[in-house]
């Protein structure tokens, strides 16, 4: 089992200023890679101000210098892939090769309605992503690309300049249910899931067998959770030290890598450093 990494998904919801202030602060601490969630409006805060994803993941990568930066997850039903890829491949090369893409589905359906946009049903949005994937992946690794699909086509599309990163940029790809899972398992360099623990492990179970079946080592994804404290309200890992190494101690014997969650609030800042500086060096060399 690889050696667990951790990063930080901030809400961009504060003054520029501020989330480059945040940015440069996880860089400090020590975390491996920093994120921004891809939504119009807070999920549950609708009323509060939010800046759009990746326009501000470009400003935020330069001023950070060794930190991973990504998007966690791209909502498919937001943009075409072919602007995806471009604007990846664009923050690839402002963070100078950090960027990690990530993809999913979509699944807030109110900000849709907010914003005039069309929200299919679940079987078109999983068909979407499908092609969006194939999309994606083959604009990063080709000069001039080619696809016919049900819901995107390219002729003989150049693709310049190509990322920094090659073949491509590592792709985290958001699968919960069976059939998703199967689909990414040729594609994922991570894959990203929220839920318990113990629901975790079943999926995983689930991405191995579907790496088997297509004769891929399964250890080549990397498994990767999101904690969000309103969606996984039973868990507490910024309460304490104990609090966090009992969370990580679970959730990795399920199986998982890596550990991206979203910060405690400020009066919990003196927990928060000290889990950064001292919880987390431990936990990556106990390994």
């Amino acid at each position: 089992m690889r050696p667990p990494s951790f990063g930080i998904q901030t809400i961009p919801n504060r003054p520029y200023a501020e989330l480059a202030e945040r940015w440069r602060d996880c860089e400090a601490l020590g975390f491996d890679s920093v994120w921004l969630p891809d939504h119009f409006v807070p999920t549950f805060r609708p009323e509060l101000p939010l800046f759009e994803a990746w326009t501000l993941l470009a400003g935020l990568a330069t001023v950070t210098s060794r930190i991973r930066v990504g998007v966690l997850v791209s909502c498919n039903t937001f943009r075409h892939p072919a602007l995806l890829a471009k604007q990846a491949t664009t923050v690839d090369h402002v963070s100078g090769g950090r960027l990690e893409l990530g993809l999913g589905t979509g699944w807030v359906e109110f900000e849709h309605h907010l914003f005039g946009l069309r929200y299919p049903d679940d079987a078109e949005r999983v068909a979407m992503f499908r092609e969006a994937v194939e999309v994606v992946d083959l604009l990063l690794r080709n000069d001039v690309t080619s696809f016919d699909g049900a819901h995107y086509r390219l002729r003989d599309a150049p693709f310049r300049p190509a990322p920094v990163q090659r073949p491509r940029p590592p792709l985290t790809l958001a699968a919960h249910g069976p059939k998703m899972l199967r689909f990414i398992a040729p594609y994922a360099d991570r894959w990203n899931s929220m839920e318990t623990a113990d629901e975790l492990r079943e999926r995983g179970a689930r991405l191995d067998d579907a790496c088997a079946a297509i004769g891929r080592d399964p250890v080549e994804i990397v498994r990767s959770v999101l904690y969000v404290p309103s969606i996984m309200p039973a868990e507490r890992p910024w309460d304490s030290p104990g609090a966090f190494r009992d969370f990580v101690g679970r959730f990795r014997d399920a199986g998982i890598d890596e550990f991206l969650l979203q910060p405690p609030p400020p009066e919990q800042r003196a927990t928060y450093e000290r889990i950064a500086l001292e919880v987390i060096p431990g936990l990556r060399a106990a390994t």
